[in-house]
């Protein structure tokens, strides 16, 4: 029986986005510096650069990361998924989801694990990490929905619900075996919203937030990670830089 780490070991119960009931929901400064200016770059609330920041209108220098792939053909023959996008395509706020930027990405789905390994030049694992890396071998994962964040507001993501091995949440042990940062939220970004929502609209989006959280939608066996490069967040020009392997038969370069 599959045991994934549950609510009370990672943290998405306290990222929630905090909906309040008459008011709007606003695309908040991350978003509206690193997401907007990529999908309605003439909209008003664009923050095209910011000082202190490597954006400009949404692109920064290269950043390479290591992430958790989601394939695009499991996840869109699961029932759940269709379910879902039926649902958000006939919601109020249709008309305000980028809808067009999902074959844009389909092919670069993922999770991050270790976010900026490296700028501009790809991060080389030394021999002892991808030994590590073989040492934690393959795992399995849950991806259920949607889920909307304190940070990126205006972004709607699936949850990846890591297996929970000998008391280890398996995406910590990864971490700690690079030592980065372990971190408790893994989120595949998925739909774009392209404007704020009015009040009514807001409503709608917290519901169906609420009734989608413990839907699964599909269990990965995750083999492999990617060590993915790209310009901006949305990963619209990212490039796969290797598929590193999770056991100890391949060494497969992307």
């Amino acid at each position: 029986m599959d045991v994934f780490c549950p609510d009370s070991e990672l943290g998405y119960l306290r990222s929630r986005t905090r909906f309040v009931r008459g008011e709007r929901l606003r695309l908040d400064e991350a978003y509206r510096l690193a997401h907007l200016p990529l999908i309605a770059p003439d909209h008003p609330a664009v923050i095209p650069s910011r000082p202190g920041a490597s954006y400009r209108m949404g692109r920064h220098e290269r950043a390479f990361s290591l992430v958790l792939p989601i394939p695009p053909d499991e996840l869109e023959k699961s029932a759940a998924y269709q379910e879902l996008e039926g649902e958000l395509r006939h919601s109020p706020f249709a008309n305000k989801i980028a809808w067009d930027l999902l074959p844009k990405r389909r092919e670069r789905l993922h999770a991050t694990i270790c976010g900026s390994l490296s700028k501009d030049v790809p991060y080389r694992i030394p021999d002892e990490e991808r030994a590590a890396l073989r040492h934690v071998g393959p795992l399995r994962v849950e991806v259920r929905g949607l889920f909307s964040g304190t940070i990126n507001v205006g972004r709607l993501y699936l949850r990846v619900y890591p297996e929970y091995r000998n008391g280890m949440n398996l995406l910590r042990l990864i971490q700690r075996s690079l030592g980065r940062p372990e971190t408790d939220l893994y989120l595949v970004g998925l739909y774009n919203l392209t404007d704020h929502l009015a009040a009514a609209e807001a409503e709608q989006l917290q519901e169906i937030v609420a009734r989608w959280w413990d839907r699964p939608f599909l269990t990965l066996d995750v083999n492999c990670l990617w060590h993915l490069g790209s310009f901006d967040d949305l990963v619209l020009d990212a490039f796969v830089e290797e598929v590193i392997p999770l056991d100890w038969t391949s060494n497969i370069i992307a």
